[in-house]
């Protein structure tokens, strides 16, 4: 008896990430891509925006609602690891100029195989990467991912030049931790997440993007600093 309503709400769930990961569909669109009917896609949507999770526009497409927006920034603001990263994001764009990001990976889901930007700030040329805090990418072919798949250089930084999106470097390095066992031994290290620079490829060069790659490295290190201090048993 339980069956129907579980499939209803996967359905929804469904239906509000293809919106979300799409910023604006239509009713068409919606119903491709979560391969559902026209009449139950609408009929979802429908209760999805009388909740506020989803909102209509004028031109009929569906956009992420402000309940969502709410309920994503409470759980960001429980995540310790954004307010360590801020100054060191701060810092890069400050150096750099560029576009600084912090990425976590998505352990649910189709998501599996995709990184979450959690938080950014944005550069100061006036060519410059926007935002995508809540986007995903994958995590094959990306900087991030690379470093977030346990596929870091031996230089301590990957670069992915025109990788998720064409005439972009990225720069990224990872932020990890120590793993100890109940005796107090080490039994291994984890990845928790990936700090970056996305900047237009013209205004890199070898030069740029080493001493990028440094700056980011270091970064990473005093926000693993700091998140270890603040978990300390």
């Amino acid at each position: 008896m339980a069956e129907p309503s579980t499939r209803t709400v996967e359905r929804a769930l469904q239906l509000l990430g293809s919106v979300c990961d799409a910023g604006s569909l239509s009713l068409a669109d919606a119903a491709r891509g979560t391969e559902l009917s026209a009449s139950t896609a609408l009929r979802l949507l429908r209760t999805l925006e009388s909740t506020g999770f989803v909102r209509k526009d004028e031109d009929g497409a569906y956009r992420p609602g402000l309940r969502i927006v709410q309920l994503g920034a409470q759980a960001l603001s429980h995540e310790s690891i954004i307010s360590l990263a801020e100054p060191g994001l701060a810092r890069l764009v400050e150096a750099t100029g560029e576009s600084a990001y912090l990425n976590v990976k998505a352990n649910h889901g189709a998501g599996a195989d995709q990184g979450l930007y959690i938080a950014m700030r944005e550069g100061t040329h006036s060519v410059r990467h926007s935002s995508w805090v809540g986007r995903t990418v994958p995590l094959k072919g990306s900087a991030s991912g690379a470093v977030l798949t346990g596929n870091t250089p031996v230089c301590g930084y990957a670069v992915v030049d025109r990788g998720v999106e064409a005439d972009v470097t990225a720069i990224a390095a990872p932020i990890t931790v120590t793993m100890h066992a109940p005796d107090g031994s080490i039994s291994g290290r984890r990845v928790i997440a990936a700090l970056s620079v996305v900047a237009p490829s013209y205004r890199m060069t070898p030069e740029k993007v080493s001493a990028i790659g440094c700056l980011v490295t270091a970064e990473a290190d005093r926000i693993l600093t700091a998140y270890q201090q603040e978990n300390q048993p």
